[in-house]
């Protein structure tokens, strides 16, 4: 397993970091547990939550992945082994019963929210904590045009950083990251942690994978001059680029097939672009799964991969991908697809 700097950190992370968006969901604890000691087994020591996880968001499920993840912790007792991230939801709908519905990024909400996270995780820090989207109006999920609204309020940056760097300071948090955030976001952070000598954020966890490079335009140079690397999430687009939903295939536990919310990549231009992926990766001999994960860890920007699994066969897999490095050849014909395709998924 490769292991990179953190940000301007001394933390080092493997280069595949183990997501948990379906425990609790698709995934009971047991499976939770399997997945984690086979994770560590690979050299993983890198897992990343949210308070709103499991996903899709339910008030029946809330928070069940944070509180297995610290299930593990006490029952294992090897927390230190590893580097926990965690995030802040933010204001959207069908959330209302995270804080009946008030999630603005204000000193209330977020220390409310971090400290009953440090109690579902039952550790008295986390290592890195994420602002999960922006409070303010903009384009994330799935959005790449940017429409302005003059009168949209949201709670001042400042604001919302001075009260992330007080929990730096009161050690119940080691570093800060962004999540689904924007090229002016990104920077103004920045800007405020230098000017006011406030804790600094140390990456930025965005949708990155062979159908949405979006990244790639106005974030990639900032990730690298600013030491601020991408968390890459999705780097199976929901698992289209594993091939498994090819020719309109539906298998029976699959993340589309359970839930018709998923539908960021399933448009004609996503799906027809996925094929010329999942047909390059075969024409060479390769996983077309490991194939779309060692391209994303690959790329300079990038500090971990995150992946997701809701089987150890489909961990194993994505495990494997961390030994590949693609060839010229096949990174030459991802290329020329990607300019006849570019980012067919926002």
């Amino acid at each position: 397993m490769d292991y990179r700097t953190l940000g301007r950190t001394d933390l080092s992370v493997s280069a595949l970091c183990l997501g948990t968006m379906t425990w609790g969901e698709q995934n009971d604890q047991a499976e939770a547990f399997a997945q984690i000691e086979r994770a560590k087994d690979a050299g993983i020591n890198f897992i990343d939550t949210a308070e709103m996880y499991p996903v899709p968001p339910r008030p029946e499920t809330y928070a069940s992945t944070e509180r297995i993840i610290g299930n593990w912790f006490k029952e294992r007792g090897d927390r230190a082994d590893w580097i926990l991230a965690s995030k802040v939801a933010g204001p959207g709908n069908g959330i209302s019963h995270i804080r009946d519905g008030q999630l603005k990024h204000d000193r209330h909400n977020i220390v409310a929210a971090l400290d009953a996270s440090l109690k579902r995780l039952q550790t008295d820090w986390i290592d890195l904590y994420q602002l999960h989207w922006p409070e303010r109006s903009t384009n994330f999920f799935g959005k790449l045009g940017y429409q302005h609204q003059a009168d949209a309020d949201f709670t001042p940056l400042e604001e919302t950083l001075q009260v992330l760097d007080e929990q730096v300071k009161a050690g119940k948090i080691r570093h800060i990251g962004l999540s689904n955030e924007t090229p002016w976001g990104t920077l103004k952070f920045l800007q405020l942690a230098e000017s006011r000598g406030w804790s600094r954020a140390v990456s930025i966890q965005n949708p990155y994978n062979l159908l949405n490079r979006s990244f790639e335009v106005g974030l990639a140079e900032i990730a690298i001059r600013e030491q601020c690397g991408l968390l890459a999430y999705s780097p199976l687009a929901f698992g289209m680029l594993s091939g498994k939903y090819e020719n309109g295939a539906r298998p029976a536990q699959g993340r589309l097939t359970l839930f018709s919310r998923f539908q960021r990549y399933s448009n004609p231009q996503s799906v027809a672009a996925c094929s010329r992926y999942v047909a390059l990766a075969r024409e060479h001999g390769l996983d077309p799964a490991q194939m779309a994960l060692a391209f994303v860890t690959a790329q300079p920007f990038v500090t971990s991969n995150i992946i997701g699994a809701t089987s150890l066969e489909q961990l194993e897999s994505n495990l494997a991908s961390a030994e590949l490095t693609l060839s010229e050849e096949v990174l030459s014909a991802i290329e020329a697809i990607h300019q006849q395709q570019p980012n067919p998924a926002p």
